[in-house]
C-alpha cells in the first residue's frame, strides 16, 4: 500500500432545511481510487467544483468518507483515533497563507506545530533553522509575517508544516492568491522539497505550468478522476483536457497548434526548450 491510497471514496454534502430536513445531496467526490507511492510528486488539475479541493481535505482527516476508505501511512482516516497519526504523516497547506499563520514573528510561526506536537524545545529550534532553511527563508527568521510578500508568507506556512517532519504534504492551491514571481518562488520551494527532502508531495492546482515537473498528473471533473499519466501523456491530450474546461501550458499549446498546421513535432512538448530544439532539429 502506497502512503496515500483511497478506494471506492465518495463525499456528499447534505443540505438541511431549518427543520433538519434534507434539502440537496451534492456528491463532490465520487468513487475515487488512488495510490500515491512515497516520495511521488502527484499534481491534481480539475476546475472550480470538480472535487478535487475536497479530496484534498480528506487525506489530512478534515473530512471524512461518506463511503469507501481513505488511508494514509496506512491509517484509516474514519477512525477517529487514527486522526491525530494521520495529521503528523500529511500536513497541509492552503491558499491564504494569512489563514495559517499565526505568530508575530516568523520563526515562531514555524515552532508553532513542533510545539504542539511535544517536541522537546532544543529539538523544535533546530527543526526551525532547518525548515526556514529548506524553504530558502532563513534570513528571515526575525521579521514579522506582516511585512512578508505573499510569496513569502507562503514559504514560511509551508516551513511550519515542515518543521512538524510530515512524510507528505498536501498543497491546496497553495499559489492562488499569488502574483507570477510568488508562484515561481513556492513552486521551486515544493519541488526542492520532494527531490532533496524526499517528501511525498500532492500539489492542487488549475495552473498547467506548475505541473510539468510532477511525476503524476491526475485530472478530476464532477467528482471523478477522468484522466491520469505523466504530463507529457496528460498535456498530448489537448482537445480532451479542453473538454474538461482545463488549459494547457502555453507552450504546449504552441506546439500543438503549430503540429495542426503541419509542422512535424513530437506530442506533449513542456518546455520552452524542448519546442525550440524540435524546431531546430
Amino acid at each position: 500500500m502506497g502512503i496515500i491510497k483511497a478506494a471506492q471514496l465518495v463525499h456528499e454534502y447534505i443540505r438541511k432545511d431549518d427543520e433538519g430536513q434534507v434539502e440537496e445531496v451534492k456528491r463532490a467526490v465520487d468513487g475515487v481510487d488512488l495510490d500515491v507511492r512515497k516520495g511521488e510528486f502527484i499534481a491534481i488539475l480539475g476546475h472550480n467544483g470538480s472535487g478535487k479541493s475536497t479530496l484534498a481535505k480528506h487525506i489530512n482527516a478534515i473530512l471524512t468518507p461518506t463511503s469507501g476508505t481513505m488511508w494514509v501511512g496506512g491509517r484509516d482516516t474514519g477512525k477517529e483515533e487514527e486522526v491525530w497519526n494521520i495529521r503528523q504523516t500529511a500536513g497541509m497547506v492552503f491558499q491564504n497563507p494569512d489563514n495559517q499563520i499565526i505568530g508575530s514573528v516568523v520563526e515562531e510561526d514555524v515552532g508553532f506545530g513542533p510545539e504542539n506536537l511535544g517536541v522537546p524545545s532544543l529539538e523544535i529550534w533546530d527543526r526551525v533553522q532547518e525548515s526556514l532553511q529548506a524553504v530558502g527563508m532563513l534570513e528571515y527568521r526575525h521579521h514579522s509575517p506582516n511585512k512578508l510578500s505573499g510569496g513569502q508568507k507562503q514559504r514560511v506556512a509551508i516551513a511550519g508544516v515542515v518543521a512538524m517532519h510530515p512524510e507528505c504534504i498536501v498543497l491546496d492551491e497553495p499559489t492562488a492568491m499569488l502574483d507570477p514571481n510568488g508562484r515561481r518562488e513556492v513552486i521551486r520551494t515544493v519541488r526542492a522539497l520532494n527531490q532533496v527532502e524526499e517528501v511525498t508531495v500532492i500539489l492542487i492546482t488549475h495552473y498547467m505550468e506548475e505541473v510539468v515537473y510532477a511525476d503524476k498528473v491526475i485530472v478530476m471533473d464532477d467528482g471523478k478522476i477522468v484522466m491520469q499519466g505523466t504530463p507529457r501523456e496528460i498535456f498530448s491530450r489537448v482537445d480532451e483536457l479542453k473538454s474538461y474546461c482545463l488549459d494547457v501550458p502555453q507552450v504546449t499549446l504552441l506546439a500543438h497548434e503549430l503540429k495542426c498546421r503541419g509542422v512535424e513535432l513530437s506530442d506533449g512538448i513542456l518546455t520552452i526548450d524542448e519546442l525550440v530544439n524540435e524546431l531546430c532539429r
